[in-house]
């Protein structure tokens, strides 16, 4: 009984630590929260408040606290409408660049408790966390870090308010999921009644590693996201595409929120110390802020499906922003819009033509990285080559020919993002033809190509800086091509 009981202990700890040879970690790595944020794929923004009255997109600060007043505000409605659309969490700008905050904070008078919305007795914040408790969906939250209200802005003395503001959100609204930091930072403004132009040095003026010292004292499970992360970084631009070649990797240490990184943050670094993957910000509208005048500009499920290929689809997560309207709900045209593309994405990928066909490598390191790990359903198994080979073919048998159009690919990111180089071909009449290419891989890539029809599919990953890891490979044939 005693030996049984020490090998069952030693199965325990083998188990617990993974197989002896696995592959180890190569670079910069994700971290838990990371891991959940990339998970997430796809989730909502919320832009609201004084400029949504007021048809602004860039408040001035010298609204009236009695303009915010939504006649039938409904959270749960957000809420309901994001879980319906696929979206798994909701960031609402808890404050934007006019100062106005949508929460009773105690150090402003700039904020619902006085405007006449619930005679003064709302929080905004309060009933969507509520909602999005309600619905399964995760909160994030928003707070420029430029205020046009402020009469401190540009002081050493707005810092403390701008924390203290920071503490509210993160002590009284349960789990945050992201905290974004805007790159907007000084400028013309209304500052107490100054009306006057004020500047900051934003490389040093938010002191941004004792900032975030808050949100990892406070919310340890919330991604910090900005231009530069430290955890999400910005894509670089607000138009919905994500760079086909994106490294989740950051030379991070000399940027900032707001700094001219922009036609850097597409594509990462290859050679980045840090894990720091990229995040699609885009409007359903023209506007980030509703305007009734853009109700016929809302994009069109087809244009919803083009962008999430660019950001899902190019390893990138996508957060789409989708404004409430003055009453304060989510309009019909976001909202019909919205459930079509969800229907969209459904029949795109209804049935993976690869799940549970035979997978054979060219290479494999063992039985516990063999090939059939790429179509087993489990995120969290993965087909491994030898440490030194980092080249190798992996070929799913589809039984028949088969008509294919899509293909998702992933990699086994707790270990690293390592391809460098990868093609996909198709066996017909007797030879191996072309069908898609690309460089990075990362949590996830999908790539649309022209129907083939094959009995075979081929991936290869021709250049890798380690041993590649791939945990999943989907096939589908998406209607109407």
């Amino acid at each position: 009984m005693k030996q049984l009981y020490s090998l069952l202990i030693i199965s325990v700890i083998f188990l617990a630590c993974g197989r002896k040879d696995a592959p180890e970690p190569f670079g910069a790595v994700p971290s838990e929260r990371q891991l959940a944020w990339q998970e997430m794929e796809y989730y909502m923004f919320v832009h609201f408040n004084v400029n949504t009255f007021t048809d602004k997109e860039w408040g001035y600060g010298d609204e009236k606290e009695s303009v915010f007043n939504p006649s039938a505000l409904d959270c749960r409605q957000w809420a309901k409408v994001a879980s319906d659309a696929g979206m798994k969490g909701i960031i609402i700008t808890a404050k934007h660049h006019d100062g106005f905050c949508l929460w009773p904070s105690k150090f402003t008078e700039h904020s619902v408790k006085n405007s006449p919305w619930e005679n003064g007795k709302g929080d905004v914040l309060m009933e969507l966390k509520q909602a999005c408790d309600e619905y399964g969906l995760k909160l994030g939250l928003y707070l420029s870090p430029w205020d046009r209200n402020s009469s401190v802005y540009g002081t050493p003395g707005y810092l403390t308010y701008y924390r203290n503001q920071l503490r509210e959100l993160l002590t009284n609204y349960g789990p945050i999921f992201e905290v974004w930091f805007d790159g907007a930072n000084g400028g013309d403004g209304y500052y107490g009644g100054a009306r006057e132009t004020r500047r900051i040095d934003n490389k040093t003026y938010y002191d941004w590693t004792n900032t975030h010292q808050i949100v990892r004292e406070l919310q340890p499970g919330a991604v910090i996201f900005s231009d530069a992360g430290p955890d999400v970084r910005w894509v670089g631009n607000e138009s919905g595409r994500g760079s086909l070649t994106n490294w989740c990797l950051l030379n991070r240490d000399s940027m900032y929120p707001g700094g001219d990184f922009a036609k850097i943050l597409g594509a990462g670094h290859e050679d980045g110390k840090y894990w720091v993957p990229a995040e699609v910000d885009v409007s359903i509208r023209p506007g980030w802020f509703y305007h009734q005048d853009q109700d016929s500009l809302v994009r069109s499920p087809e244009n919803l499906m083009e962008l999430y290929y660019s950001s899902v689809g190019r390893n990138s997560n996508l957060l789409l922003n989708v404004p409430p309207d003055r009453r304060g709900l989510l309009n019909e045209a976001d909202v019909n819009s919205l459930m079509a593309f969800r229907e969209l994405r459904e029949r795109e990928f209804k049935n993976d033509l690869a799940k549970g066909k035979a997978v054979n490598g060219t290479n494999t390191r063992g039985n516990g990285f063999r090939a059939s790990n790429v179509n087993d359903g489990n995120p969290e198994t993965y087909w491994a080559t030898n440490d030194k080979q980092t080249a190798a073919d992996l070929i799913i048998n589809l039984g028949q020919e088969t008509e294919v159009n899509r293909i998702i690919i992933q990699e086994y990111i707790r270990l690293g993002q390592r391809v460098e180089g990868f093609k996909v071909e198709g066996f017909a009449d007797g030879k191996w033809i072309p069908v898609t290419d690309g460089t990075t891989i990362g949590y996830k890539i999908i790539r649309k190509f022209p129907v083939v029809k094959v009995s075979k599919m081929k991936i290869t990953i021709g250049k890798s800086k380690a041993c590649p890891l791939i945990s999943n490979i989907e096939l589908y044939r998406a209607p109407g091509e």
